[in-house]
């Protein structure tokens, strides 16, 4: 995947060095955006995450994807595990978590991956490993980060779609 119908989103439009300004600016657009919905915790259909679902989904895709970029500095091509994306939902009561706390934490964890983007040499942003998504395919530390921004602008969009300010 390097272009995302839905959002708009085409990954070739982000350079390596622009990743961690990108993903420091994570946090902030979040609670932005959050601050503009009165009720974070209501679906806007019962099959679709609220905001704050949202929220804590990117949280966790941050974390996840500094691991994943962890095992590919240190194995090469590792298989990179699927996160559970709804079993975490559920599992982690998404919709429960404080707004606030969830904020700190996704601001924390972009920042950390900021850095550790941050501090690639220009030969580690060609090692690989094996996503599972779209397609099982081998994919590098570059579009690894180019995909979490990608899932950064999505879920931004996501949180308003089908939201009331008031």
């Amino acid at each position: 995947m390097d272009h995302c119908d839905e959002c708009g989103f085409t990954y070739t439009t982000i350079a390596a060095e622009d990743l961690p300004r990108r993903l420091e600016a994570a946090g902030p657009r979040f609670v932005a955006t959050l601050a503009t919905i009165q009720h974070p915790r209501r679906r806007p259909a019962p099959s679709v995450w609220s905001p704050l679902e949202y929220t804590c989904h990117v949280r966790d895709v941050l974390r996840v994807q500094g691991e994943r970029l962890a095992l590919a500095l240190r194995t090469d091509n590792p298989q990179f595990t699927p996160m559970g994306r709804e079993e975490r939902a559920m599992q982690y009561a998404y919709n429960d978590q404080d707004p606030q706390t969830v904020l700190t934490e996704l601001a924390e964890a972009a920042n950390d991956l900021a850095h550790a983007f941050g501090a690639l040499s220009p030969p580690q942003w060609n090692r690989t490993g094996v996503y599972n998504w779209p397609t099982v395919e081998t994919r590098s530390i570059l579009w690894l980060g180019r995909h979490t921004v990608h899932e950064i602008e999505h879920h931004l969009m996501d949180l308003t779609r089908g939201q009331s300010a008031t």
